[in-house]
């Protein structure tokens, strides 16, 4: 009797067509969801909005990565691996849903025609195309100041995601119904990483204030929204970034207290430049690991 192979069973379950090489996955993401845009809403707004948080997600989880191999214990390693794929597996429905709605448009070229939405969008776009925010491409830092900063981002991501469950925008809704479960995981273990470090060694008590210092301006344009947020927030589709200071702010507050750090004065609101497509040579930098063998192989099939 003939024993497939791994190889042997992923090609035979797919009838031995040619698969890109670096994609997420060969079913569509959003399969059997109706993705009709809803009244009164243009999907180029809907499309950049989308492209925000899945820029954020996709960035971030970049940047978790890099822990890998380097993380302080093999269980936190662990820990920051599924967080990763957790915010890859949002990154990839919010990416994919702006496909749906026409964001790439004319610039998909020959050479990316036959892949995903969700990947061409990831791979073949340069910095300047991305809408995510400074604080989830700024470098890591050592491990207390990466996990103030998965506190700060997922406390921030949980609160517009818990408001996004009542978007009009039913693709949207549901990508924030499943991902809230995920961001509240997220939000807990780094609060219990700054707890332990705050409150630990007078040396790990040093790393995490440096890490607040260093994270905290990141904060200044995440709770100024862009005209698109506005447009979008107007017809009942996307939340208000200042919306959710209050919450945040309260949240981070109780945080850093009971971790015995202080609470750094509240950067002023500032515009947006991640959102506009304005970004520092980190994001280049990380885009370039991040893209560069796609980009050198970019018909690649397996």
């Amino acid at each position: 009797m003939h024993e497939e192979t791994v190889y042997d069973a992923l090609t035979n379950a797919h009838d031995d067509a040619g698969h890109w090489a670096f994609g997420t996955g060969f079913d569509e993401p959003l399969a059997g969801v109706d993705t009709t845009v809803p009244d009164g809403v243009d999907p180029a707004d809907l499309g950049v909005y989308c492209l925000m948080l899945g820029d954020d997600a996709l960035v971030l989880a970049q940047r978790l990565t890099q822990w890998m191999t380097n993380a302080p214990e093999l269980e936190e390693e662990v820990a920051l691996g599924n967080t990763g794929l957790d915010l890859l597996g949002q990154a990839r429905l919010l990416l994919a849903r702006a496909g749906s709605v026409g964001v790439l448009g004319r610039s998909r070229s020959l050479a990316t025609a036959s892949i995903p939405d969700e990947d061409a969008l990831a791979y073949f776009r340069d910095a300047d195309e991305f809408r995510n925010t400074g604080l989830v491409e700024a470098e890591n830092g050592d491990f207390a100041r990466t996990m103030v900063r998965l506190l700060v981002a997922s406390t921030v991501r949980l609160a517009v995601f818990a408001r996004l469950r009542e978007s009009r925008d039913p693709v949207l809704a549901a990508i924030a119904a499943k991902g809230v479960h995920e961001l509240a995981y997220h939000r807990d273990h780094a609060a219990r990483w700054v707890l332990r470090l705050g409150d630990g060694t007078p040396e790990s008590h040093r790393r995490a204030q440096d890490g607040v210092a260093a994270v905290w301006p990141l904060m200044a344009d995440l709770f100024t929204a862009t005209d698109v947020e506005a447009r979008l927030v107007a017809a009942g589709v996307a939340v208000d970034p200042a919306a959710v200071r209050d919450e945040v702010r309260e949240v981070l507050t109780t945080v850093l207290e009971r971790a015995t750090l202080t609470v750094p004065p509240w950067p002023d609101d500032v515009a947006p430049r991640g959102r506009e497509g304005r970004h520092g040579e980190e994001l280049t930098a990380l885009l370039a690991t991040l893209q560069g063998l796609a980009r050198q192989h970019p018909a690649a099939t397996w």
